[in-house]
């Protein structure tokens, strides 16, 4: 079964992935380290595992956390990750600023539920070619 490690899982965002994935068939680490964030996962019988034994067997990581702090969490966890890992993280800017540490055994996965695309197609423009 495919593990995902879920950062700041009792965050904004976190809670809504939390939420969803905890109907899923994987088998989701839920990663918090705010006392609120912590009660309001267990509230939803959620437990909470340790940032390291998170870690450990991750097949996929979803960073939740606040978008000034993507790039410090990556810096810590991402040599951590096995080989093979997949990094997916909710803020576009953190990566388009270099915030992404580079490993070539790893992949990341860039998205936002809320923001719009940085590059939209507009066909009845030349400027879609961007």
């Amino acid at each position: 079964m495919e593990t995902i490690a879920l950062f700041g899982a009792g965050g904004k965002m976190g809670l809504r992935a939390s939420d969803n994935l905890r109907r899923s068939r994987y088998n989701v680490k839920y990663v918090e380290v705010s006392k609120d964030g912590i009660e309001a996962l267990r509230t939803r019988g959620l437990h909470v595992t340790p940032e390291d034994e998170a870690l450990v067997e991750t097949d996929t990581m979803i960073m939740a956390v606040p978008d000034r702090l993507i790039g410090t969490a990556l810096r810590s966890v991402v040599p951590k990750l096995q080989s093979g890992a997949l990094v997916i993280t909710l803020d576009a800017a953190a990566a388009f600023a270099g915030e992404l540490p580079s490993r070539e055994d790893i992949c990341y996965f860039v998205a936002h539920p809320c923001h719009p695309p940085l590059f939209i197609y507009r066909p009845d423009r030349d400027t879609h070619r961007d």
